[in-house]
């Protein structure tokens, strides 16, 4: 069961509605999401590029621009060394592109997520090596490759870190000593003693920043950054970045880009997936596009997504893009499976009263761990981890709640892992196979979590009467856009809305269709998209079979709902009618 809240923020509404001219709505809704400011309203409704901070501000970027300056002009051998997820093949893209429009000398590798896992290993250095290469260029990793940075300067070559996971450390006597490796230059705004004054982007929004300083080296203009823009849009949806401050800016201004991209191979991929291009929203790159390019990475080679990324015919591109999405719906079904075996583990082991979940999958594929972990975390509110077994013992990812830093949690258990590494809200490890059931065991005695933190808490922005809905609403709602963690979707809700009639649509029955009046008698359509079987369920537990029978056909009832709901334009056949789209539901006594 969740637990209701509505957000009571004060501010001076009316000043803010007079500034920006604005509906009260949108007042409230604006400070909901901690801009009180002038300065700071001005930029979250306005995310222009010029908001952007100043790349040279980051921790060494000053060194880093100046020597691949000199490496540029003297033509070295330049290596970069990517990630198989969406956000390493989307840094890799960034430095490559950018690098060779500076007329870099320059190639990529991408490990391979099965033979190599995660980051830079002892092989790709040694590779490096024997190829001739100058200098090494890590992006969405590096920043705990300590003995392999190590190793590439022992071997005489140059090494330039580009990261944002976290810092690894430890303790000692109470005081964190952070580990950092000792490469020529290392960029990664999460660093202790870096002023750079926006600490959460994603692996290729800190490459962006490095193309961004190159750029104005080679004296480029700003504009030449717009066609990196769009990828690294894809990148901080799809690595779940807080949609504010800098991130906001770049995917807002991304998607304006890719509505009319150029890129052949984010074109065909649209195009295959049948995206209506001028409605491309976040949900969009963080559910199509990013995960058809996590598919190249999880069940083929992530070099394959580059390329699509690097495309310069539509033929080229077009079949790529069909490849990747028959991958990705393979990658659909094999998800489907782990997860009805996951739940099962869950359901039917002895772990439901575990605070931190730990489900051994021991045949499904190490790719898929993560996607796994995110559905179980969202079905049960708990932090989760998926094992599977690897080449080299047993591989996990995890997905984490709010009140839980698994970053952190991972540090306390390291003398069972062999190696791991993330952010607070996700992580990746391994261990050997004997140390399954001690890290479980572990964790949860560790944890401090209590029950309260496992119940959903939903924050409710405006309680909205129906009569309040317009198509000015809805249109000035778009100013908040793009919606995603940091700036979800503005939640509204009203109470005893009485249920006129239903009715269930789509092809798969997978849609319910009520009408609803409020205690005004203002009536409206509403959209259930959810799972229809556990709505009617609780319907009928709460008020019997016939009162619910009594709604299908369209009979007075019983059934009265309070709803949390998103208001929307419905058109068909030429009408636009108002509706709501109900995102929860609780019965009325």
């Amino acid at each position: 069961m969740e637990k209701w809240f509505i957000k009571n923020k004060k501010a001076d509404f009316q000043a803010i509605m007079r500034q920006y001219k604005v509906s009260e709505v949108l007042a409230r809704l604006i400070v909901n999401r901690n801009h009180e400011t002038m300065e700071d309203i001005e930029a979250y409704l306005h995310p222009d590029l010029k908001h952007l901070h100043n790349p040279l501000l980051m921790k060494d970027m000053r060194k880093a621009r100046d020597i691949l300056g000199q490496k540029i002009e003297s033509q070295a051998k330049i290596r970069i060394i990517g990630d198989y997820d969406v956000d390493g093949i989307s840094s890799t893209f960034v430095l490559y592109t950018g690098l060779k429009r500076c007329g870099a000398n320059v190639d990529y590798e991408i490990p391979n997520r099965m033979k190599d896992g995660y980051g830079i290993n002892i092989n790709i250095i040694k590779a490096a090596y024997e190829d001739g290469i100058d200098t090494i260029v890590t992006c969405d990793n590096g920043i705990s490759a300590l003995e392999q940075v190590e190793k590439a300067k022992e071997l005489g070559m140059t090494v330039i870190i580009t990261d944002h996971h976290d810092i690894p450390f430890t303790m000692e006597d109470n005081q964190i000593i952070y580990h950092i490796p000792k490469a020529n230059a290392v960029i990664n705004p999460k660093q202790p003693d870096c002023e750079y004054p926006w600490k959460v982007l994603c692996g290729a929004a800190v490459a962006l920043k490095l193309i961004q300083a190159l750029y104005e080296r080679f004296n480029f203009s700003r504009q030449e950054l717009g066609e990196l823009l769009e990828v690294v849009a894809i990148a901080t949806v799809c690595d779940v970045m807080d949609l504010v401050d800098e991130n906001r800016i770049i995917v807002k201004n991304g998607l304006d880009r890719l509505r009319s991209t150029k890129n052949l191979g984010l074109r065909a991929l649209i195009d295959i997936n049948n995206i209506h291009i001028a409605n491309l929203s976040a949900y969009h790159l963080g559910f199509i596009i990013g995960p058809c390019l996590n598919a190249s990475g999880r069940l083929d080679t992530a070099k394959k997504g580059l390329k699509l990324l690097l495309a310069d015919t539509p033929e080229e591109a077009k079949k790529l893009a069909e490849e990747l999405k028959e991958l990705n719906d393979a990658r659909k079904d094999m998800t489907a499976k782990g997860l009805e075996q996951a739940i099962q583990i869950v359901e039917t082991g002895d772990m439901k009263e575990d605070k931190v979940l730990v489900v051994y999958l021991e045949d499904c594929h190490e790719s898929l761990a993560g996607i796994i972990a995110g559905r179980i975390r969202e079905k049960y509110n708990k932090p989760t981890l998926v094992l599977t077994n690897s080449e080299n013992g047993v591989k996990g990812s995890g997905r984490s709640i709010e009140q839980y830093n698994m970053y952190e949690e991972l540090t306390k258990c390291k003398d069972l892992l062999i190696k791991f590494g993330g952010h607070p809200m996700a992580a990746g490890l391994s261990l050997e196979n004997s140390q399954v059931e001690p890290f479980r065991a572990a964790l949860n005695q560790y944890s401090t979590l209590t029950e309260e933190d496992f119940i959903p808490k939903v924050s409710i922005d405006v309680l909205l009467p129906l009569g309040y809905i317009n198509e000015e609403l809805v249109e000035e709602l778009e100013l908040l856009e793009p919606f995603g963690k940091g700036n979800t979707k503005p939640i509204f809700a009203e109470r005893n809305l009485k249920i006129r009639k239903a009715s269930i649509l789509g092809k798969n029955a997978n849609v319910l269709k009520l009408q609803v009046v409020n205690a005004y008698g203002r009536v409206m359509d509403a959209m259930y998209f959810g799972d229809i079987d556990s709505f009617i369920g609780d319907l009928t537990e709460h008020y019997g079979q016939s009162e619910v029978d009594k709604m299908f056909q369209n009979r007075d009832n019983a059934v009265t709902l309070s709803v949390i709901y998103y208001p929307s334009i419905n058109e068909y056949g030429g009408y636009r009618s108002l509706q709501i789209i109900i995102q929860s539901y609780q019965m009325q006594n």
